[in-house]
């Protein structure tokens, strides 16, 4: 995390110095003097933005910059006599309120936190996700959730992964509330519901030279709608090594916002006769099947076997 210290008083200005010789950040200090004319940039490049101010200073400050929880930075105010650190905006998706922690721990100051899920014993919907690396589907709905939960509701956890959300009310049957941890597009819950998508979706692909990125997504869109998959579930594309600079599957896991994977000959061809072989594949390629090999070797269970669209492959795994 990198944090920019902004000051307005000699005291202030030495806890900025405290904090930026020996925390534990990368942290880079600015006063009364520079930090309107650099303000903008500070908000848009920094992690965290740390005031040495009062709360009123800072709010007045960060306002007019506020757009939502999701890209806000977190933002902590300390009193120049460092008494306390407080959490004042992105406490969770930001990380405010962990970073007021550790702000706390280093000065020896007290943390005040003033979410209520916190204080509460609970953990909220928005940080259970970003613990797990899930992707909130509506962030509205994942508040109304959390905020049942703040209201002791009962609440329905149904789940692709292990890990549970901490919270002492969840029930199997009759919830007034639910959350989902799921791969599937569309899901039908007849009270308040979050959707949560977990990245354990890897697409594996073989393409004839020159497939255009559109063609490939319009393929890959193609087969999660058929299969009831949702897109932001994906967390990789993989193919062949002989594929590895092919524009069109590069500009797909770009719109996807994924990783690419790429695997030579040798790791498929040791798991290649697992899958259907293909002729024409082993002519152009030197292997018997790109798609599914690829899949398995990124992610283990073959959840789709291949589909063929004009000269693109698609085939589909799913992590544990």
């Amino acid at each position: 995390m990198r944090i920019a210290c902004i000051s307005f008083s000699n005291a202030g200005e030495k806890i900025a110095t405290r904090i930026r010789d020996n925390f534990s950040y990368v942290v880079d200090c600015f006063n009364k003097d520079n930090y309107r004319k650099n303000f903008s940039r500070i908000f848009g490049e920094y992690q965290g933005i740390v005031f040495i101010s009062s709360t009123g200073i800072a709010v007045r400050i960060c306002a007019p910059y506020l757009k939502n929880k999701i890209s806000d930075p977190a933002i902590v105010v300390i009193d120049d006599t460092g008494k306390y650190a407080i959490s004042l905006v992105s406490g969770h998706l930001g990380g405010a309120n962990d970073l007021t922690q550790e702000l706390a721990n280093f000065l020896k100051c007290q943390p005040i936190i003033t979410t209520a899920s916190d204080n509460r014993g609970i953990e909220a919907v928005d940080l259970f996700a970003k613990k797990y690396d899930l992707f909130i589907e509506d962030l509205n709905a994942a508040k109304t959730v959390t905020a049942m939960m703040v209201d002791g509701k009962r609440i329905g956890f149904y789940s692709l992964l292990n890990e549970k959300i901490h919270y002492p009310n969840l029930v199997k049957s009759h919830p007034e509330g639910c959350i989902f941890v799921d791969v599937a597009e569309r899901i039908e819950c007849s009270v308040p519901a979050c959707i949560l998508r977990p990245k354990i979706l890897f697409i594996g692909i073989g393409c004839r030279k020159g497939k255009a990125g559109y063609e490939i997504l319009d393929a890959i869109e193609q087969v999660f709608q058929q299969n009831n998959l949702s897109l932001k579930s994906v967390k990789a594309i993989a193919t062949i090594e002989l594929k590895k600079n092919e524009p069109g599957i590069h500009e797909a896991s770009h719109a996807l916002r994924c990783d690419m994977r790429i695997f030579s000959d040798k790791q498929i061809a040791e798991v290649q006769d697992q899958f259907e072989p293909s002729a024409f594949v082993e002519e152009t390629t030197g292997v018997k099947s790109v798609s599914e090999p690829c899949a398995y070797l990124a992610g283990g269970e073959l959840i789709i076997p291949k589909k063929t669209f004009d000269g693109i492959t698609i085939a589909v795994s799913q992590s544990k």
